[in-house]
Parts: C-alpha cells; structure tokens; sequence
C-alpha cells in the first residue's frame, strides 16, 4: 500500500516537473524572439542567459502565486489524486499542442482550465473559490490589454528620445538596453511561472499526506499553524525543469512572434520586454498567476503600432488572440474527460 502511494506521489511530481518543462519550452520563443531577431544577441547565448536567470527568479523572487494556485482558487482537503493527474495531464497536453501548431497559446490559461475543469468533474463546482478565479481571470484579461497600451507608449516615447540619432547610433545603445531587459524579463517569468508547478506540487503533498501520514513525513512535512507551504526542494526541482524547458527552445512559436506580426526593431524589441518585466513582476509580487505569452504577445503588438496600426498584421493577432480565448474552456473540457479516465485507477 505505501509503495503504490509512494509510486503515485513519484509520478505525479514528475508529470508536474514535465508541465513545468513543457511551459518553459513553450515560453521560450517569447523570452529571446525579440534580442534574436533584432541581433541583440545570438540564440545559443541568449538562451543559456535567459535560462540561468530563469532559475534565480524562481529561486529567490518568493512563493506568492504558489501559494495562490496551491490554496487560493480550490480546497486542498476536499479533492483527489486523480483530480490532480487530470489537471496536469490537460494543461500538458494542451501546451504541446499550440507548440506543435506554433501558437503561443497560455500555460496559464490551460493549468487554470485544466484545474477547474478536473475539480468540477471530480469534486463538485462548490469546492472551487469562484471569487478568486474570477480575480484571477480578469488579471489574465486585463494584463494583455495593458501591455498592448504600454508597449504601444513606451515605443513612442522612446521613439522621440532617439528621434535625432541615426539609426546607426541608436541601435547598438537599444541592442545594450535589450540584454538588460532580457535578463529582466527571465527573472520576472521565472518568479511567475515556476511557482506554478510549486503550487500544484504543494497542493498534491497535501493530499498524500491526508492519505498516508507516518508515509509522507519522510518527504513533506506540515509546519506546525501552516496549512499550505512550499518546501525547499519543490522550489529547488521546479526552477530547474522551467530553466531545462526555457534551455531547449520553442523556435516554432518565435517565428510567429518575430517574423508573421511585422518586422521587429531594436526599438520594440526593448520597449516590449521592459513593459512585459514590470507587468509579469508586479503580478507576481501580488500572488496572480498570469500569462507570460499573453503579455509579451500583447506588448510586442503595441509596440508595433506606435509607428502605425497598419505596420502590424493583425489577422496573425487575431489568431492568437482565438488561441487565448479558447484555452480555459478547452483545456477544463479536456481535463473533465481524462478525469474520467485516471479515476478508474485512483
């Protein structure tokens, strides 16, 4: 009995280790699109960069949005393994499939779906706090909008501050800024996302341990007045499968990014991660999971329309925009129905 638990445990964490995985492989193409395809930096180089602070934000940037997806939108005591399998298993299988079609679809968006959805199934919609996944959702909603609109002035505000140097003088000093805003930018995502899979790992101990004690002490133990923390080697593990994931690329989506929505400048390529930094960490310190895709998307759009909306080819933006829109409800429809699958074993 304690070996198959234990087995269990093991397996789930690992699939929470490939969702984290998958979600770095999958933002890639948003952290480096913009210094790779201005010249900023070389793709080997800025991946390995973007990595190594990837880590360190995760590492040192706080617990906020675990503590959030781990406690804050359902009841750790009233749901089961299989609710969690389910969860993951959508969200991972949603993941691969906007990489496989090369749209930047929301990690977010399919972990948030994939959770409800298997909750709802498997639980009943009364353990689900809608008041915080409706505070969630209108952050996912409202940070794309705010970093069209800040993308869209800051480039015009950077625009005008260059507006008497060459092009020959501005773009190597923009090129310089970018490799600031590139490491900005990773530690800002990894302070978001990694704690993600902290969250959903956290959440799971909490159920093992309600079925096997004297069994999960050994790896997890609950501080005493704390119904809901986040040990030291879940953070450790979640770091460095989201820096693995951001290490091995996503060069389908970049080409979406950097070449089908209109051709990015140095100018852009800075204004864009400055604003996608500030928006990705300022939600992070408040404790919501939001979409890295989604705002760096969005501020790379804004960016684009300083110097007029027609430079942009909307018509690709407005297929990402579908990709957004229809995450949640098929990412939660997908994982209802592998609910039904993974609680004929659990």
């Amino acid at each position: 009995m304690e070996f198959n638990i234990l087995t269990t445990a093991i397996l789930l964490i690992t699939l929470v280790l490939l969702f984290e995985f998958s979600n770095g492989f999958n933002d890639c193409a948003n952290l480096v699109v913009t210094p790779v395809i201005t010249g900023a930096m070389e793709p080997r180089r800025v991946i390995f960069l973007i990595a190594v602070f990837e880590f360190i934000g995760a590492w040192f940037l706080g617990t906020a949005v675990a503590q959030t997806l781990g406690k804050g939108i359902v009841d750790p005591q009233n749901i089961t393994v299989a609710v969690i399998f389910a969860a993951v298993c959508g969200a991972i299988l949603w993941n691969l499939g906007g990489w496989y079609l090369g749209m930047p679809s929301s990690s977010s968006h399919a972990l948030i779906g994939g959770l409800v959805g298997a909750v709802v199934m498997g639980s009943g919609a009364e353990w689900i706090a809608w008041v915080k996944v409706a505070q969630v959702l209108a952050i996912l909603v409202l940070t794309p909008m705010i970093g069209l609109i800040a993308g869209l002035f800051l480039t015009r505000k950077v625009l005008v501050l260059f507006q008497n140097s060459k092009p020959s003088r501005a773009n190597p000093r923009l090129k310089q800024l970018q490799i600031l805003t590139s490491i900005t930018l990773a530690l800002s995502h990894g302070s978001n996302d990694a704690q993600k899979g902290m969250g959903i790992i956290s959440l799971s101990l909490i159920i093992f341990h309600k079925i096997s004690p004297d069994l999960m002490e050994k790896i997890y133990r609950p501080m005493p007045g704390y119904d809901f923390y986040v040990p030291g080697w879940v953070i450790v593990i979640c770091s460095l499968a989201l820096a693995l994931g951001v290490s091995s690329g996503g060069w389908r989506i970049m080409k979406t990014l950097g070449t089908k929505l209109y051709k990015v400048r140095p100018v852009h390529g800075f204004s864009a991660q400055a604003c996608a930094t500030i928006i990705i960490y300022l939600s992070s310190l408040f404790g919501f999971p939001v979409s890295t895709t989604q705002i760096v998307s969005s501020s790379i759009l804004g960016a684009g329309s300083a110097q007029g909306f027609g430079s942009v080819r909307w018509g690709v933006g407005k297929q990402i925009f579908l990709t957004w829109i229809i995450t949640i409800p098929g990412s939660a429809a997908l994982s209802a129905v592998l609910f039904l699958v993974f609680n004929l074993f659990f």
